[in-house]
């Protein structure tokens, strides 16, 4: 492949990633990890876009081309295990949700770069990895599969945690983090197989577009405040498990109002209020599994949607979640206590029922809980 192709090819790819870049600024939030994760993809994406250009600067004696050409080359074969070590975490904390337990994945990934560097940097006089002949012409080394082996591996690694834990994630991002692979994949058999073809950085610009278009369609379905899915998201999914549902298959919903909301926001302000949404969101996730639907359905409410076909098991689940409630109300000296009023129901595919239909009985059976609840208070 000819230097100006390169260039220009590289430049589209690196205009690319700045416009993810620009976009991906705006929804991403800087104290989290996956977006940092992601963005240090976009920076070292970038920068290998880059060095692969100057790395092409061969077959030149002149001065400025040879030193272009050797530090384009070292720093780029540097670099390759960063990337795919980067993705294995980024994917890890998606499929775990599990901060701490990303963070202590980053110190093997760490070390098996700087294993890898210090590879790099004891051979260089021997050119296990590549060595340049005396045309300044970049020759591969015995072992230049090495790194090669190394990123096919950490790339793999992702790929098995996402397929061996499907079952953690929605159909869209399972599908786009295991598509995410194929691209780089094919670059990288590409390049060891026809020599001076260079597709493995561009193929993961690809790959970095499609996981950012998941990203901005996520954030179009999430309420910003709470986490989780927001009312547009909740009717999709709805009328999505009603048009599959049959006498076999069914589900259930559980409609949840947060008791004497307004009086929160009244006495304590709105922070404090936002804070009582956020934290009966956060409630209502830890009671339940990482494939169940949690979504906001108003001011105060929230939906939950479960692979539950049963009264029985769906009793327990909401005996579970006042059990959560009644734990966090005496764990810690809160100003104000968190209390639900609960609606909810199997759906019987026999009634034919439509998805506005049945979130109007749940509500109804919601009502009552609560006028139930305000009894018991006035009582009391």
């Amino acid at each position: 492949m000819n230097l100006s192709f390169n260039i220009i090819f590289n430049i589209y790819s690196v205009l690319i990633v700045i416009i993810i870049h620009f976009n991906a600024r705006k929804l991403f939030e800087k104290d989290s990890l996956p977006d940092r994760l992601y963005l240090s993809v976009l920076y070292i994406t970038v920068l290998m876009l880059v060095l692969d250009i100057l790395s092409r600067f061969d077959g030149d004696g002149s001065v400025i081309c040879i030193v272009l050409n050797r530090v384009g080359n070292f720093l780029i074969f540097l670099m390759v295990p960063v990337l795919p070590s980067l993705w294995l975490a980024y994917v890890h904390y998606h499929v775990f949700r599990d901060e701490k337990r990303t963070r202590k994945l980053l110190f093997p990934l760490c070390a098996i770069n700087a294993v890898y560097a210090a590879a790099l940097i004891l051979s260089r006089s021997y050119g296990w990895f590549y060595f340049f002949d005396p045309d300044n012409v970049y020759q591969r080394g015995p072992f230049f599969l090495v790194p090669v082996f190394i990123t096919v591996m950490l790339m793999l690694a992702a790929f098995v945690l996402v397929v061996a834990n499907r079952g953690n994630l929605e159909r869209r991002s399972f599908l786009s983090l295991v598509f995410v692979a194929v691209p780089p994949l094919i670059g990288t058999i590409l390049q060891v197989r026809f020599y001076g073809i260079s597709l493995v950085l561009n193929s993961v610009v690809f790959s970095l577009l499609i996981v950012f278009l998941n990203i901005q369609k996520h954030s179009l379905y999430t309420d910003h405040l709470t986490g989780v899915s927001n009312r547009k998201k909740l009717d999709e999914y709805l009328k999505e498990k009603v048009g599959s549902c049959s006498g076999i298959k069914s589900f259930s919903a559980i409609l949840i109002d947060i008791n004497d909301f307004k009086q929160i926001n009244d006495t304590y302000g709105h922070v404090m209020g936002d804070s009582a949404l956020a934290t009966a969101a956060k409630l209502l996730k830890s009671c339940l599994r990482s494939c169940d639907f949690v979504a906001r359905y108003g001011v105060d409410e929230f939906c939950v949607i479960l692979d539950i076909a049963n009264m029985s098991d769906l009793e327990a689940l909401v005996c579970r979640i006042h059990h959560c409630l009644d734990s966090y109300n005496r764990s810690n000296n809160h100003l104000f206590e968190l209390k639900f009023s609960m609606g909810y129901a199997v759906y019987d595919f026999r009634s034919q029922m439509s998805a506005e239909a049945f979130l109007k009985q749940i509500d109804g059976l919601m009502y009552e809980d609560k006028q139930a609840c305000k009894c018991k208070s006035d009582t009391i």
